[in-house]
């Protein structure tokens, strides 16, 4: 028995309805009551922006060189340029001013990073002078990698949402971890994000740590949809906790960016939250999402799955599934892995790499 995506057909049948009216260029009323689309659909660019951090200058260095995404593309080399030569001012101008924002343990370090950065900048110029897209892209990513890392020095000291007390008897993961993700095809690492849906990650974590998804099948395979695994083997459908020998239940948790409170248990057709963006979309290949059945949003308890992105069945922000299930991470690597699983492949094991000491089993 399984569980799958709520009004799943339902939903398949409304994207089918979109896109065929995209072909033949008629408007179409339902789509004012669609989100506006979120471009961004690389992984370690959704995890940077969702870290819980209010530091403008490096995040607005970080999202000037982000910018330079669409321009690299597009093979647009005067503006490539253009754009590194204002990365390079932006860090001149608050290199010192975000360093003074650190602990006295962290300056020396970060002026380590600025240094670093800076010698990426430099020879992001090379590369635009020389129209070298491949080396443009490696070293582009050194640098944002080397931001985020720096951006981790401003998380808050404590965990930085409230979490209802109804759900005090769950597990919660009040940060990040990585995990790998050993398949029948090879292995994928994901990066689980507890500080936008702590009960989500947490449950994932804390199975994970108990080997429960040790050679469980994938279980449903739609092709440019989703790989879903994480059902038992035998009569049970999620994960039945030994002590109270009652299946356990995670609620929909979903987070939107500037809200001071996570939504519980309500979709964004039920709050009339149409056109929004949950601060961990559904936006790229490998985004992690949380099973729960056809009749109950707080029903999921172990079942995942991964979203199978493509582009022009899910455009970013218009699939239908934000606001439905709850993301609760990215693989970040391994994606050649997960192009080729089906449902003839297995989850072998599902290992803690980093994170675990951020996995609390209860409040």
């Amino acid at each position: 028995m399984q569980k799958f995506l709520s009004n799943q057909n339902k939903l398949l049948l409304i994207l089918l309805i979109i896109i065929f009216q995209f072909f033949i260029f008629k408007p179409i009323e339902v789509l004012a009551d669609l989100p506006t689309g979120n471009a961004v659909k690389d992984p370690n660019t959704i995890l940077r922006n969702a870290l819980p951090i209010k530091q403008i200058e490096l995040q607005e260095l970080q999202h000037k060189l982000e910018d330079t995404s669409d321009l690299v593309r597009g093979g647009r080399w005067p503006a490539l340029t253009k754009t590194v030569t204002k990365c390079q001012s932006l860090l001149k101008k608050y290199q010192n001013r975000i360093i003074q924002e650190l602990a006295n343990d962290k300056q020396k370090i970060a002026e380590k990073t600025f240094f670093e950065i800076k010698e990426n900048l430099d020879s992001l110029q090379d590369h635009a002078k020389s129209k070298d897209k491949f080396s443009f892209v490696a070293t582009r990513k050194e640098a944002l990698d080397k931001i985020g890392e720096l951006e981790k020095y401003f998380l808050p000291n404590q965990f930085p949402y409230s979490i209802p007390e109804e759900f005090d008897n769950l597990p919660r993961l009040l940060g990040r971890a990585k995990v790998n993700i050993k398949t029948s095809k090879g292995d994928m690492k994901a990066v689980v994000d507890g500080f936008n849906a702590p009960l989500t990650a947490g449950a994932f974590i804390d199975l994970s740590a108990k080997k429960f998804y040790k050679d469980l099948p994938i279980n449903r395979a739609e092709e440019f949809f989703v790989l879903q695994t994480g059902d038992p083997i035998g009569e049970a459908i999620g994960y039945v906790d030994p002590e109270t020998n009652e299946e356990r239940h995670v609620p929909l948790e979903i987070r939107i960016p500037d809200e001071k409170d996570t939504f519980y248990n309500q979709t964004f057709e039920d709050l009339g939250l149409y056109t929004e963006t949950p601060t961990l979309p559904f936006a790229t290949l490998g985004t992690l999402g949380w099973s729960h059945s056809n009749t109950a949003v707080d029903d999921g308890s172990s079942q995942f799955f991964f979203f199978l992105y493509e582009a022009e069945l899910n455009p970013a922000g218009r699939n239908l599934i934000d606001g439905r299930n709850a993301a609760f991470g990215y693989v970040v690597d391994g994606f050649d892995v997960l192009e080729e699983l089906t449902k003839d492949d297995k989850i072998i094991s599902i290992d803690v790499l980093e994170g675990i000491e951020n996995l609390k089993l209860n409040a």
